[in-house]
């Protein structure tokens, strides 16, 4: 919940006028818990929502995620269905290779996927081709130059999540 990437992503949510819940996943800073392979996460991911949804009676609720957290907001989008929770997804370099994402059950709201190009960490080339292959597309904004953590380049993901938003 402390990486700038993370801290980005809250802000562009902010900008267009929606409040941001960060978190950190089991096991993670202060978390009680250990690491669970997206399982656990999605759990976690799950409770914040219920959380949100309580605390924001009737207001629509946006998810977003940043690599594994992207993946994991995929899952949670998904597992959230039946209750039509989500009215948005943001996922930036989701790591749909670290955590197991159902190309077969995927997110029914509209979905921005942000990658960079030079990511090292989340191959751009194997998300935009898994993206392209899902039978409803998410919007995929690849930016250019970008590596995984978007040094210099912070702005750009935020200008690009807001517009998205903001739409």
């Amino acid at each position: 919940m402390t990486n700038k990437v993370v801290h980005t992503l809250a802000k562009a949510f902010n900008d267009v006028g929606a409040p941001a819940v960060r978190f950190n996943y089991r096991g993670v800073g202060a978390s009680a818990g250990t690491y669970d392979e997206g399982n656990g996460e999605t759990q976690d991911a799950l409770a914040v929502l219920d959380w949100a949804a309580q605390r924001w009676p009737g207001a629509p609720l946006w998810l977003g995620g940043f690599s594994f957290g992207g993946a994991v907001a995929i899952r949670a989008c998904v597992a959230s269905a039946p209750a039509g929770n989500i009215a948005r997804l943001v996922t930036v370099a989701p790591a749909i290779r670290r955590v197991s994402v159902d190309s077969n059950t995927l997110p029914q709201c509209p979905w921005l996927i942000v990658q960079g190009d030079r990511d090292d960490v989340v191959d751009a080339s194997d998300i935009q081709q898994w993206a392209q292959a899902l039978p409803v597309q998410p919007r995929l904004t690849l930016l250019s130059g970008v590596e995984h953590f978007f040094h210099g380049r912070l702005n750009d993901l935020r200008t690009t999540v807001a517009s998205w938003l903001s739409q």
